[in-house]
């Protein structure tokens, strides 16, 4: 660096931020031989609850970080959550799961436990594969075209490190960020919410999500509550407008709170406070995940409202996502448009995030008071009209499909795992040296290189035998195929055909997965020169003329059903209305009556409404 004294410590990558997202991004460097550093401003590990709920592609990612084992003892898993308005059962929320799953939907596990699970798996590679120094804040960092200067302060004083790249994934009040002068764009929410973790004493209540609109407990609040290990408790409670936040979450003000809730659940035994804060909804992130020579993850490229669960759970797809670009482009392996589809493909994600989580804090977080008096409204319906309940839907995080990236080869076939979509991880017999095991798919699949799956009944062998003589460099094959003959590559013994049959093998007998599992490229036959192509793409390079590669739209526009739409056009109608609420729904009525053109249906609606309207002022 021209204009920087050269430092005695370089390193490939420097990773800032030793929470889960930090230490899975350099598990996953480490996987590739990369050593990086890890830079951890805290001298001591935490220990609070935090973010709790982790979601089945979460936890296969930490498989592929090496601790799903350890982790997965650990954590209690639940695909159920059930809402109600004050204390009716308002909706259930039944997520699917089959028997052969390895993952249920999600867990419940306290941050400490998934960090202490990351450093376990640190600790057990080894220095020789990563370092992680703790008590290190970075203070300042300079970057040219060559590389990275941070600048670090330890108990020992300040030194200077230089790296080719740095990842900041120092959450949301990050350093890093800060440092280059970039701030996170977007809105944040009006609604706070007190957070308590407590100890119960013997517990006897089923790992779900269970919400309370209104409850005789806390009337006029919201309260989530979540069971985690160690018979401890996630109780979320609403703040008032108008509440002064420092005093509420007081003890002598809090307890009588979490008591009151308590008791109206029916639960006897007794309970101590562990660990309590206060929690506000942001909707921010930067614009761009890379600049220049450091990269974005996490907290530190986004802050997503809780509702629905995709803080730290989208902060592992972005680690997941970013590790083996990055390590691909240091070991010279491709080129920097692919660490540019980082952004590409993890912005679009964040939009959608935001998109849906947005909607969540409709209801969990009114912003108006039109939204508060349709929220109401839908509350004091879904109890008897199984459509409202719909809206109160937590729109759960999920797995993220990168269906318009620049370095995804979309097809037009409309059946098979689509391009851009993470690869199912269905029950699969994989075959080795020790002969067929039970497994699953993802145990089968390349960890440095991308994967090849060759569904090698639906291609002439002898097309397979020239298509597995001439593989490029970074493809892993992978033989699929209801014989158990087994050669020199990975094979997978299909049973029945159901794996070829979730693929729609017969259309495209060929899936090229990167190492992050999700697909690149479909290929219909067993053509050479169409693998080297979709390669190409995949590690970013231009596409071939005509090819059909959608530009990414990382200003992602929301698709709301029509029941949303009508929902939030009633709320912002009432937020713009002559400030009678009533008027404006009256009119509103009139005109909807019109237009059914059935008197009897409209009277029984509206008897139907207003009964509605008498049971919630009775309760």
């Amino acid at each position: 660096m021209s204009a920087i004294m050269p430092s005695p410590e370089t390193f490939d990558v420097v990773v800032v931020g030793a929470g889960p997202v930090g230490l899975v991004i350099a598990l996953d460097l480490a996987a590739f031989g990369l050593r990086p550093l890890v830079l951890e401003a805290a001298a001591e590990a935490t220990w609070t609850s935090r973010a709790i709920c982790i979601s089945r592609r979460s936890q296969e990612i930490l498989d592929r970080a090496g601790v799903g084992p350890s982790f997965s003892a650990q954590a209690l898993p639940w695909s159920r959550g059930k809402t109600f308005h004050r204390d009716a059962l308002a909706f259930q929320l039944e997520m699917p799961r089959e028997p052969s799953d390895r993952h249920a939907p999600f867990v419940n596990i306290q941050q400490y436990r998934t960090e202490r699970v990351l450093l376990d798996r640190a600790e057990a590679l080894g220095a020789a594969a990563l370092e992680i120094r703790r008590d290190h804040a970075v203070a300042e960092v300079v970057q040219d075209i060559s590389g990275v200067r941070l600048v670090v302060s330890s108990p020992a004083g300040s030194y200077e490190l230089d790296a080719a790249w740095v990842v900041a994934a120092d959450g949301g009040r990050s350093r890093v960020r800060g440092s280059l002068g970039l701030s996170l764009e977007g809105s944040s929410y009006e609604g706070r919410y007190l957070i308590a973790d407590i100890s119960v004493a013997a517990p006897n209540l089923p790992v779900e999500r269970l919400v309370w609109f209104d409850p005789p407990s806390n009337p006029g609040s919201t309260v989530i509550l979540h069971v985690q290990p160690d018979d401890m408790w996630r109780i979320d409670i609403q703040l008032g407008d108008e509440e002064d936040a420092e005093l509420a979450l007081q003890d002598h003000k809090l307890a009588p709170r979490i008591q009151a809730h308590l008791d109206m659940m029916g639960v006897t035994g007794g309970w101590r406070m562990v660990w309590k804060s206060v929690y506000r909804a942001h909707a921010l992130t930067l614009a761009n995940y890379r600049h220049g020579r450091v990269m974005f993850a996490g907290d530190a490229a986004h802050l997503v409202p809780i509702f629905g669960v995709r803080g730290l759970n989208s902060g592992f797809d972005d680690a997941h996502n970013l590790a083996w670009k990055l390590a691909l482009v240091a070991r010279g392996h491709a080129d920097l448009p692919l660490l540019d589809s980082y952004t590409a493909e993890r912005l679009r994600a964040t939009r959608e995030n935001l998109a849906a989580a947005t909607k969540s804090t409709w209801f969990m977080s009114p912003p108006t008071e039109g939204f508060r008096v349709m929220r109401d409204a839908v509350l004091s319906l879904a109890t008897d009209v199984a459509w409202a309940g719909a809206l109160l839907n937590p729109r759960q995080s999920s797995a993220h499909v990168y269906d318009t990236s620049p370095v995804v080869a979309h097809d037009q076939v409309p059946v098979g795992v689509r391009p851009g979509a993470v690869i199912p991880n269905l029950p699969a017999s994989i075959v080795d040296e020790g002969g067929p095991r039970a497994a699953h798919l993802h145990d089968v699949l390349a960890r440095q290189a991308f994967t090849l799956l060759i569904f090698r009944d639906h291609i002439e062998e002898a097309k397979v035998n020239a298509l597995l003589a001439g593989l490029p460099p970074l493809v892993s094959p992978v033989l699929v195929s209801t014989s158990s003959a087994c050669g020199p590559h990975p094979a997978v013994i299909d049973d029945g055909g159901r794996l070829a049959a979730a693929f729609a093998a017969q259309d495209v007998p060929l899936y090229l997965v990167r190492p992050d599992e999700h697909v690149a490229a479909r290929l219909p036959a067993a053509d050479p020169n169409a693998l080297c192509a979709a390669l190409r793409l995949a590690l970013g390079d231009s596409p071939p003329s005509g090819s059909p590669v959608a530009a990414m739209d990382a200003d992602f526009q929301s698709v709301p059903t029509d029941l949303e739409r009508i929902f939030e056009a009633l709320s912002r109608g009432l937020d713009a209305g002559p400030g009678d609420d009533r008027d404006t729904l009256a009119r509103l009525a009139l005109l909807l009556a019109h237009e059914l053109a059935a008197p009897d249906r409209v009277l029984a609606l509206v008897a139907q409404a207003t009964n509605g309207h008498r049971s919630a002022d009775h309760s």
